[in-house]
């Protein structure tokens, strides 16, 4: 009796992961606490950020919550950091937090409309490297004045409805009723080469539309968290900040689309898939039908989500509220009016958003453990004490390594201060203070794009429902996102080093 409760007790622990994963983060628990132990909290810090690192990477073999929630369940008792610490940072943090719980779940309900849009751009243009660089540009703008996360739930929004559309009707199922779209059982032999080449298809869109989020947001004082906070403290307006940073941000932009338009021409890294003709024929097909069997409620449903999407994008532009609570906006006006009354429907918004929100909360508590045990503070001192002409170029360096494992909100918070501290003490002039703050700025943007854990938009749609649908992994991300790495980061660091 007890063999068999052992046993049901190891296949319970983390589910229909492999048993080599079991065994590695059960593995990862025991070295933890040996290592805090015999070598010390700074050590045993770096170790639980790789570990953590690779519970993201694995994220297709077990959702991260669970593994990472674990390992961060084992610093706060072996006292790494504190539930206090922890709080603090959510504190710091809840905008992000107030964002994932309602603007997701204000996106779902303009899905139709999402749906609709997007399926006439996805037709209307043949030219695989024209509809990239579109995708790619017009996430980069949109990003540069609203936020990386709803444009980022925006693509995946629509990346989700032609998967669902096409495997449904593939599978022979109604494409307007809820059915399974996840299962490939139930799909003939003939469609399988067509799937696959739409899935790498989808990958690389929303990637470049991933991508497009860091070169547009790192151009505007409301582009991202950190701009802001690094504007708040350098004293600059919405004009200023621009044209402080553009030596820096528009070369990047025309670098990173013309880098978006060489990846499909030449077909490398994953991209240049084209959009098979009998899936083109099927989401075809489907507009066609929409368009014709389209009700009178459904037109005015649709109205409905297009004035609450102008709204939208009005809020998030001025800056009317905090952004959660636009989303929170958004859901009224769009329930309200499109006859959305029932509390399951309400529930089903919020699936997609919640299991990230919880997630985040386990990488702030990997931040609040980074934050107590000072693991960033030898590198801060140590680029400060460079040259005066060499700390720019390695600011840069420094803030995008460490924004490619940690959050660069928090990065960009512990070198915009110190960096100020030694302003304010007179080590520098107002001068090379600007010049060292756009070095910040630009680091946490532009070379954090190597990992999906270094920007929340590319977490994000890494544990979001389109990730495994489209077998969209760690690795694959990083190695789709490696040519944009390069080309922002090289030429990040050369513009920072050299044009300021």
């Amino acid at each position: 009796m007890s063999g068999s409760m052992a046993q049901a007790f190891a296949q319970n622990f983390l589910g229909h992961s492999p048993r080599w994963y079991k065994a590695c983060i059960v593995g990862f628990l025991i070295l933890n606490a040996v290592v805090l132990w015999t070598v010390g909290p700074v050590a045993a810090g770096w170790l639980l950020v790789l570990e953590f690192i690779f519970t993201l990477a694995m994220a297709l073999k077990c959702y991260p919550l669970m593994p990472g929630g674990l390992l961060m369940l084992e610093a706060l008792l072996l006292k790494m950091t504190t539930p206090e610490a922890l709080y603090e940072e959510l504190l710091h943090n809840f905008p992000v937090i107030l964002l994932l719980m309602f603007m997701v779940a204000g996106i779902y309900f303009m899905k139709d409309l999402l749906l609709y849009l997007f399926s006439r751009l996805l037709l209307g243009v043949r030219s695989k490297a024209l509809l990239a660089l579109m995708f790619c540009f017009l996430s980069a703008f949109l990003s540069a004045f609203l936020d990386a996360l709803t444009v980022t739930a925006v693509i995946i929004s629509a990346a989700v409805g032609f998967y669902s559309v096409y495997h449904r009707v593939a599978s022979g199922n109604d494409p307007r009723q809820d059915s399974e779209f996840s299962d490939d059982k139930h799909l003939p032999t003939l469609h399988q080469g067509d799937l696959e080449q739409f899935r790498a298809f989808l990958r690389s869109l929303l990637m470049h539309g991933a991508v497009g989020t860091a070169l547009g947001g790192v151009c505007t004082l409301v582009g991202e968290p950190q701009n802001l906070l690094i504007g708040h403290e350098m004293g600059w307006h919405f004009l200023e900040f621009f044209t402080k940073v553009a030596p820096v941000s528009l070369p990047v932009l025309v670098a990173g689309l013309v880098t978006c338009v060489l990846l499909e021409k030449l077909r490398w890294f994953g991209y240049g898939t084209l959009l098979p003709d009998n899936v083109r024929a099927v989401l075809a097909n489907y507009a066609a039908e929409d368009d014709a069997e389209r009700t009178t409620r459904q037109r005015a449903a649709l109205l409905v989500q297009g004035f609450a999407a102008l709204i939208l994008i009005a809020g998030l532009a001025f800056h009317i509220a905090e952004v959660g609570l636009i989303g929170l906006m958004v859901i009224v006006l769009i329930t309200a009016f499109t006859g959305i009354t029932d509390e399951h429907r309400l529930g089903t918004a919020f699936k997609d958003a919640m299991p990230f929100t919880a997630l985040l909360v386990v990488f702030f508590a990997v931040v609040a453990v980074i934050h107590d045990q000072q693991l960033f503070s030898p590198l801060i001192h140590w680029v400060l004490a460079l040259p005066t002409n060499q700390q720019p170029g390695m600011l840069f360096i420094a803030n995008g390594l460490l924004s490619a494992i940690s959050d660069n909100v928090f990065v960009a918070t512990i070198y915009i201060t110190e960096v100020k501290r030694a302003f304010m003490a007179g080590e520098m002039t107002r001068e090379h203070f600007e010049t060292l703050a756009i070095a910040i700025n630009t680091g946490t943007n532009l070379p954090s794009v190597a990992t999906p854990n270094g920007q929340a938009a590319f977490l994000f749609l890494l544990t979001s429902a389109i990730s495994p649908l489209v077998r969209l992994s760690y690795g694959r991300m990083v190695w789709m996102a490696l040519p944009y790495t390069v080309v922002m980061g090289l030429l990040g660091w050369f513009a920072v080093s050299y044009w300021l």
